[in-house]
């Protein structure tokens, strides 16, 4: 790569010299409760990113939600930039964990590694998102405004944030979203320099089945009744059966339940199904056809209603796109880091934005693994280059499209 810029060393100086800042951030956000159903938890955490951004000479907007956490937008103008169109940082601070997880397990460091709810998915790539946005505000050198914004559901399916994030994504030029980056198989972060981030996601549709039967005494009046489970129960294989790996479509029964009392005809049952798929011409035949199964009765005198409780689209590549990977690409190998780039089936809030049309690059966060486990780990020496990179990748990106 080339010499860096004198901006470019200034700003990544500053983010060198910041490591024990950002892992006490980080700390102070895994150890605040933030399970996406815990409004109050969420919002507290989405302070500590205020705090943060106005103490480092951000303004700060909340977007208010009455059920969900609220949204946090912080913007970093620039009156000098030919295009105002804002570089965008999406990430989000809610996590799939259970109220009281934090006291359960508090933020650790361990043989070099951070463990705790949401360490690495996502609220290290928060933390250095919002130290690359202080180091601009601090040195200077972006050609460009910047926008942070932190949302509160995605681990849901942004039921409340995905129109926040749409508009946001009309307004960007482009987007970073600091999922977290993954080592390739085969590597240790302490010897093999070496990052993988994502090069697509699948879509997600995640929906709920409610079925009605009739209920009788299962002993005396079996005939009579109509049985929602067993109605469910004949469903099951043929919503399975949609599956097809080839494609990359697969269809999850994750959850059932149902069912009064064990001497009564089930008069209700429910289940949850999750659909994941790769391209956007795949999902509404797919979704019309996990309707037609559920709601086309097995047993007679059953019905049942299919509703969708959130969803993800496709994270599908673009030239402009595979353009902002190879800034990144550029911006690591001039750190000795060779980056990779995988397709992943999980999905995530970047889809939301390069839906919009808007250049995305999704998971340029530290490296961690296993999210949404107890065993979830973030590799601490892999904050700092993260920054680095990110702030070297957004500066090289919002010249390029001055």
């Amino acid at each position: 790569m080339s010499e860096m810029t004198p901006e470019e060393t200034k700003v990544t100086a500053w983010l060198a010299s910041r490591k024990d800042a950002m892992v006490a951030l980080l700390r102070e956000m895994v150890d605040t409760d933030s399970g996406s159903y815990d409004k109050a938890g969420v919002d507290r955490a989405g302070q500590v990113l205020a705090r943060f951004h106005e103490t480092n000479g951000l303004s700060v907007e909340i977007v208010p939600d009455s059920r969900f956490g609220d949204a946090v937008r912080a913007r970093l103008p620039n009156p000098s930039a030919n295009d105002q169109r804002p570089v965008l940082l999406l990430g989000h601070r809610d996590t799939v964990f259970p109220q009281g997880e934090p006291t359960r397990r508090p933020f650790t460091i361990k043989g070099g590694r951070a463990y705790g709810p949401g360490v690495a998915d996502m609220k290290a790539g928060v933390v250095i998102e919002a130290f690359v946005a202080a180091a601009f505000a601090e040195c200077g050198g972006l050609p460009a405004p910047l926008m942070m914004l932190t949302t509160s559901d995605e681990e849901i399916g942004s039921p409340s944030s995905r129109p926040i994030i749409e508009a946001a994504a009309r307004e960007a030029r482009c987007v970073f979203n600091a999922e977290p980056s993954r080592l390739p198989a085969g590597t240790e972060f302490a010897r093999d320099q070496k990052q993988s981030i994502t090069s697509g996601r699948k879509g997600g549709v995640f929906m709920r089945a409610e079925f009605i039967g009739k209920a009788a005494h299962s002993g005396a009046n079996y005939e009579k009744g109509a049985s929602a489970i067993v109605d469910l129960g004949h469903k099951i294989p043929r919503l399975q059966g949609l599956t097809d790996l080839e494609k990359g479509v697969t269809v999850n029964v994750g959850l059932i339940g149902g069912g009064q009392t064990v001497n009564t005809i089930a008069p209700h049952a429910w289940c949850e199904i999750d659909l994941r798929y790769v391209t956007a011409a795949q999902r509404d035949e797919l979704v019309d056809a996990i309707r037609a199964i559920i709601e086309t009765p097995v047993v007679t005198g059953t019905s049942a209603a299919l509703t969708i409780k959130g969803e993800f689209v496709p994270l599908e590549g673009t030239a402009e796109s595979q353009k902002l990977f190879e800034t990144y690409r550029e911006a690591a190998a001039g750190y000795g880091i060779s980056v990779s780039a995988e397709f992943t089936g999980g999905c995530a809030d970047s889809g939301f934005t390069a839906a919009q049309g808007c250049p995305t690059l999704c998971s340029v966060g530290p490296i961690g693994g296993m999210a949404h486990t107890p065993e979830e780990f973030l590799e601490v020496e892999s904050i700092v280059p993260a920054a680095q990179l990110l702030a070297l990748a957004v500066m090289r990106t919002a010249a390029r499209m001055e």
